[in-house]
């Protein structure tokens, strides 16, 4: 018997299907991949299982019963737990006061951090309840998020887009953890992630949403990446030029940079204690620069600095050769730098506001009809897709309000732009366009600086790599001489 059942679910939005009559079978003792481009449903099927939204149709089994889900008090006693995308962590709190947000009665510390250490070392995630969560990497929040849903005791456990901020190292632990989880104790996990390499190496079986409709079921052995990759975009998809989109490594050699063009931009000596300790970097025009390392060595506080969100200690930033005051708000913006930044929704875009508003947010035209034009003259150059204009961005799927920032960005005579974890959240057929995107920037003669976690994304896509550790250039190296192994040595602190 199926731990999940799924008949004939549907969920319209006004003239807009999510969900078509979705039929889903999750088993016990299983991880199931769910895949699909942003806007093919599978959030809107999550919110329903969570009782975040209403079905207008179908049945939803557990264990084989029918059940109701209005809310998530229902789901939590049906034995349903989800980690999001985006954490849900308290920063100024530490990890056991985040743990236990939520119960009720009276709380006991030592019992309540007693039971959190056990849980850790149960599944191997190790984490210290006393730390706060705002000093944790990427890799250290995710775990907590992790036992905060396994110390509910879920039957049925949901993860979506669990690894977009974790390097490799940390998903290979990830997904280690979650097969003892799954053989041990015979728990179901859901996994959507956008990375088919991955899905393909962890899941047992995989269903593929399209439109709000399954297109495509099997098991996990019996096809492969560029399978799921068609059916996932209903075309075909090239496994050279996109291999990043599909979370691979590429192929072949990479490009050779042309050392003698001056830089657009130059970072020289960044010191933001105790996260940058002195960072150098040129970004030259015509290039992809790719900026690699593991999470939590300074690449987002860099991004803050370069957002004018966080003014270094010490050090300048020069913008074709003039240093910019970057006390003064909006000066690297009117220097020429866009940035398309690491979280979108907290330093990229106003959720609230229209799509035409956040388009147009950093034109200083202040007439209105000149703005509207302008507006849905990016809409349709950008290929953003949604309801309306006139629609609160976060309407918007992910895909469709990353390429917002990326047109708003490069509509302002950008010469440098900086992108950060750009394809954290998307789909292949979002990915792809977007890198499309990028090498096209390039092309046309701005300077493009590429912070990513993504080994494949950076190889993928660049001329140049530098790698972060502790918080300077451990090394620079072309991406024609780069290796897996060598980029892995300068990760870990060894020049070579």
């Amino acid at each position: 018997m199926s731990a999940l059942t799924l008949r004939a679910v549907s969920k319209r939005y006004g003239t807009v299907i999510a969900c078509d009559g979705v039929d889903l079978d999750i088993d016990p003792g299983e991880i199931h991949g769910l895949l699909g481009e942003n806007g093919a449903g599978k959030s809107t099927l999550m919110r329903i299982l969570f009782g975040l939204e209403t079905r207008d149709a179908g049945t939803v089994l557990r264990d084989g019963e029918p059940v109701r889900i209005a809310g998530p008090q229902d789901a939590a006693a049906l034995g349903l737990g989800m980690v999001h995308q985006h954490f849900s962590l308290i920063d100024p709190l530490p990890v056991w006061e985040n743990i236990i947000l939520g119960d009720t009665g009276r709380i006991r510390r030592a019992a309540a951090r007693a039971e959190i250490l056990a849980i850790a070392r149960r599944y191997g995630l190790p984490i210290d309840p006393l730390a706060i969560v705002g000093t944790l990497s990427a890799g250290e929040r995710q775990r907590v998020e992790l036992i905060k849903c396994l110390r509910r005791d879920p039957g049925v456990l949901i993860l979506d887009e669990p690894t977009s901020v974790l390097t490799r190292a940390e998903s290979a632990e990830l997904f280690a953890v979650l097969r003892r989880v799954v053989r041990s104790e015979r728990r179901a996990v859901v996994l959507i992630s956008h990375k088919l390499a991955e899905i393909t190496a962890a899941t047992d079986r995989v269903t593929v949403l399209r439109r709000g409709r399954v297109v495509f079921r099997s098991a996990t052995r019996d096809t492969d990446v560029v399978e799921l990759a068609r059916q996932m975009v209903g075309r075909d998809v090239s496994l050279g030029a996109e291999a990043a989109a599909l979370g691979l490594l590429p192929t072949g050699p990479g490009t050779v940079p042309d050392v003698a063009r001056q830089p657009a931009m130059r970072l020289r000596g960044l010191v933001v204690r105790p996260f940058l300790n002195g960072v150098d970097l040129d970004v030259r025009p015509g290039e992809i620069t790719g900026l690699y390392g593991a999470e939590g060595n300074g690449q987002t506080v860099l991004g803050d600095v370069l957002s004018g969100l966080v003014v270094p200690d010490t050090g300048i930033v020069e913008l074709g050769g003039v240093p910019v005051a970057l006390k003064r708000p909006g000066a690297l913006h009117r220097a020429g730098l866009g940035i398309v930044p690491e979280d979108r929704h907290r330093a990229g875009v106003v959720l609230d506001l229209s799509v035409a508003a956040n388009l147009v947010m950093k034109d200083p035209v202040v007439n209105r009809r000149r703005l509207r034009r302008t507006a849905e003259r990016l809409a349709e150059e950008f290929g953003i897709v949604g309801a309306s204009l006139d629609a609160p961005l976060r309407t918007l799927s992910g895909g469709n309000q990353q390429r917002v920032v990326l047109a708003r960005e490069l509509s302002a005579h950008t010469k440098v732009l900086v992108v950060a974890q750009p394809s954290h959240g998307l789909d292949v057929g979002a990915a792809e366009d977007l890198y499309a995107r990028l090498r096209s920037c390039a092309r046309d003669g701005v300077a493009v600086l590429l912070i990513s976690t993504e080994i494949e994304e950076v190889l993928g896509l660049t001329d140049r790599i530098a790698v972060i550790a502790s918080g300077r250039i451990a090394g620079e190296l072309r991406t024609a001489d780069a290796t897996t192994e060598r980029l892995g040595l300068l990760v870990g602190g060894v020049a070579r």
